[in-house]
């Protein structure tokens, strides 16, 4: 892979975590935080939404997010021929 390859793989690669963490960011301290009042008026499975999304759906919001990471990653370092496995080198 030259240069111009590494850093076009290095920017998307930036891009696709900037993404997810703004996302994460929004839901934990957007839902958990800044809007935990208007949300509590909303009961999510007998509970204050606002207090879920404190307690429970930032983390939740963060494993999905770790998933999709991986998903697009495998994509993206296929896309650029990147393979996590040395092939074996036989003499």
């Amino acid at each position: 892979m030259d240069m111009q390859q590494r850093q076009a793989y290095w920017r998307r690669n930036l891009r696709l975590m900037a993404v997810l963490l703004t996302i994460w960011a929004l839901v934990s301290f957007g839902a958990g935080i800044l809007f935990v009042e208007p949300l509590n008026n909303v009961n999510f499975m007998g509970v204050p939404l606002g207090f879920w999304f404190a307690q429970q759906g930032s983390i939740l919001t963060f494993l999905i997010l770790i998933a999709v990471y991986v998903w697009r990653m495998d994509k993206l370092d296929a896309e650029f021929g990147i393979t996590e496995y040395e092939e074996e080198v036989h003499h």
